[in-house]
């Protein structure tokens, strides 16, 4: 990763709607893009370096705004924007179709070779992305929101999936993986579910305790463990 710069990358969706995301650019690319969709605040610095190590391994990367204007929301505004934005996916993945867009016409991008992924909220953005169609070859959520609500909607998805979370996660118990598992499996998608042993939410954000919230602590071990498992996985879907 030596030598990557990412620079602050200003796009827009529908009706004139801005966004400021972040863009990495590898040295030598390999043809393959990568959306990565922030956790529940804004696009930070996680998302910013996240992006600059993918574009370390070939990879184009576009941390992708979807909350528009690079807009950063306080911790105790969070709720009812992520409440809103899950009851009703439509803005969100017009937001993120047009970062998809955006990442898409990049030079050297191959339109069949990109990736959606996402942490925390993102994850569950990554995969709505999907849900509602967009051309994306793979979906990979790191301690990710699982949506389970209109599963009809599962069917759209057009790419590979795979979700890795901690098996103690409480934002995500066992009973809403095996709704997700079974829309899945209805819709017929080629998915697959890491669960890391005795692992809770937001396991590869450093600082996370900072936050002072329940069930949220970060995991070198699985940090480690999922960001392998994302690479083998893109290894068998868009290449690189």
């Amino acid at each position: 990763m030596a030598g990557i710069e990412g620079r602050p990358f200003d796009y827009r969706g529908a009706g004139g709607a801005r966004y400021r995301g972040y863009l990495a650019l590898p040295e030598r690319a390999n043809g393959a893009a990568v959306l990565v969709a922030h956790a529940a605040p804004g696009v930070g610095d996680h998302d910013r370096a996240v992006a600059r190590r993918l574009a370390g391994l070939g990879y184009v990367a576009l941390a992708a705004d979807y909350h528009g204007e690079g807009e950063i929301i306080p911790i105790a505004e969070l709720r009812p924007r992520i409440d809103a934005l899950a009851a009703d996916p439509v803005p969100l993945r017009e937001a993120l179709g047009a970062a998809l867009v955006a990442l898409a016409g990049q030079p050297g991008v191959d339109r069949a070779r990109i990736a959606a992924i996402g942490y925390c909220f993102g994850g569950f953005a990554a995969l709505e992305l999907a849900r509602g169609g967009a051309d994306v070859a793979a979906v990979v959520g790191f301690h990710s929101g699982l949506p389970i609500e209109r599963p009809e909607e599962a069917h759209a998805i057009k790419g590979k999936v795979l979700i890795l979370n901690g098996a103690d996660d409480p934002v995500v118990p066992p009973e809403k993986r095996l709704a997700f598992e079974a829309q899945m499996n209805a819709a017929g998608i080629d998915w697959q579910m890491h669960l890391y042993g005795g692992i809770k939410h937001s396991f590869t954000m450093q600082g996370v305790e900072k936050l002072g919230l329940p069930g949220m602590a970060y995991d070198r071990t699985a940090d480690d463990r999922s960001w392998r498992a994302m690479l083998d996985f893109f290894g068998e879907t868009i290449g690189g």
